[in-house]
């Protein structure tokens, strides 16, 4: 990174404030809303029923939302960016960042194959025969517009989650333990994370201190700096890395979650009584062909079992965690971490598939609600969730292309089962709520009466 340990430090004791929030200069004209099919019943902190609405750049019927709630859409998959290169597809995580330009989106891309969006010998460039990364969008909260934007890593595999930092960059995670040539002179590992800023572009640099296993989301306690970090495997730990030096991720120690009398959490149900935590070394954090993976060597000492270790963020004052297929029902879980009491414990487990189906990527709102990003079957949705537990249905994926793609080079098919993720609120004053659909790949802002619900 460009900012040097100084600044970083003193941005770190500044905690989270990236910069002043900028005032929105009011919602967009609404369009007539057509009655919609029936959608699960939302709970008292919802915002009522969801109806088909019109996205202002494409006018097409692609969110239903409660009335009130507008929403754009920039950045799909073959836009050609700022930069001159097509936006890459597969969109995953995403954090936002206040800047003076406007709010800063740096989203992830969860591909695989190569070869890789930018050359070979470019500084972002990690690996040229690997195809994923992220990109990075400038967004006018005044105008409700993109500004530009570019291409901001490559040549990394499934860059799924992630998390954002306290002093302003995007710490992007890949879900994979792939070794490209093992044993060879050209080996490549991928299953690293690395650190993007809010704006320009990476240094391609693997943080192999913190661990190379199927990375999801990293979350940050800014009292002390910890990451807490997840992993997306049916048997996964939840990591901490303590970085030797605030702010500074090339070199820490990291451990893994032991809970007081319980190796296993799939059992887990709603208010489960809280659990001491403590904390285990991984004895080898960059396994190579043949050694034991990070999750065999902490297992051995005790590690609490998390199934699919999905999202994660820090707000509350706590780090939530999710598991998208923990729970008696096996349809997901969203627990919670004190780091002042080291205590964790379930804050939510679904009862059902139509109360809350796979959830994946989660954020808290400036107002306290948490957005959760369903990745289960059939319709998928944004629910919102209270610190209560209180759940409900917030946006709906609408993205049926069969009809067409309002000139978008994409194909016209129906993306209605695609999974949301990326959710993240713009920093500070939180007017939009930023989303994205991985397939066909979108970008949504969504903006309307915040105050008048759970979120």
């Amino acid at each position: 990174m460009t900012t040097s340990e100084i600044d970083r430090r003193a941005l770190f004791r500044r905690s989270a404030a990236v910069a002043a929030g900028l005032a929105l200069a009011g919602p967009f004209e609404a369009y007539a809303a057509r009655a919609a099919a029936a959608a699960p019943k939302a709970s008292g902190a919802g915002y009522g029923p969801l109806f088909p609405v019109r996205d202002q750049a494409t006018g097409l019927e692609l969110l239903k939302l409660p009335r009130g709630f507008q929403y754009t859409t920039f950045g799909w998959t073959n836009d050609v960016m700022t930069d001159g290169l097509a936006t890459p597809s597969s969109h995953d995580g995403m954090a936002a960042f206040r800047t003076a330009d406007g709010v800063n989106l740096v989203r992830n891309h969860e591909r695989t194959g190569g070869p890789a969006y930018l050359p070979a010998g470019d500084d972002a460039t990690y690996d040229p025969a690997s195809g994923g990364g992220t990109t990075t969008l400038v967004f006018d909260p005044d105008k409700g517009a993109l500004v530009r934007d570019h291409a901001s890593l490559a040549g990394t595999i499934r860059n799924c989650a992630g998390g954002p930092t306290p002093w302003g960059t995007w710490l992007t995670c890949e879900e994979t333990t792939t070794i490209l040539n093992p044993g060879m002179a050209n080996e490549v590992r991928h299953g690293y994370v690395f650190e993007v800023p809010a704006d320009g572009k990476a240094t391609a640099e693997p943080l192999k201190a913190m661990g190379r296993f199927s990375h999801e989301a990293v979350a940050i306690d800014p009292a002390t700096g910890i990451v807490y970090l997840t992993e997306d495997s049916g048997s996964s730990a939840l990591y901490r890395f303590t970085p030797t030096t605030t702010g500074d991720m090339r070199t820490g120690t990291l451990e893994a979650m032991v809970l007081e009398g319980t190796a296993d959490t799939r059992e887990w149900v709603t208010g489960q009584q809280a659990k001491v935590a403590r904390w285990v070394p991984v004895t080898n954090v960059d396994p190579g062909p043949g050694q034991p993976s990070t999750w065999t060597q902490v297992s051995a000492s005790g590690a609490a079992r998390i199934s699919r270790g999905e999202g994660a963020w820090y707000g509350n004052d706590v780090i939530y965690v999710v598991s998208t297929n923990g729970g008696p029902k096996r349809q997901g879980q969203i627990f919670a971490l004190n780091p002042a009491t080291q205590t964790f414990s379930a804050l939510y487990v679904s009862p059902g598939a139509e109360q809350l189906n796979a959830p994946d990527n989660i954020c808290v709102s400036p107002r306290g609600g948490l957005v959760v990003c369903e990745d289960g079957s059939g319709l998928e949705y944004l629910h919102g969730l209270t610190t209560a537990g209180e759940i409900f249905p917030f946006a709906e994926n609408a993205v049926d292309l069969t009809s067409g793609t309002a000139g978008k080079n994409i194909e016209p098919r129906d993306y209605t089962g695609s999974e949301w993720c990326g959710a993240v609120f713009e920093p500070k004053n939180g007017n939009w709520l930023f989303a994205n659909l991985q397939s066909p790949g979108i970008t949504f802002a969504i903006t309307g009466p915040w105050k008048k619900g759970g979120l």
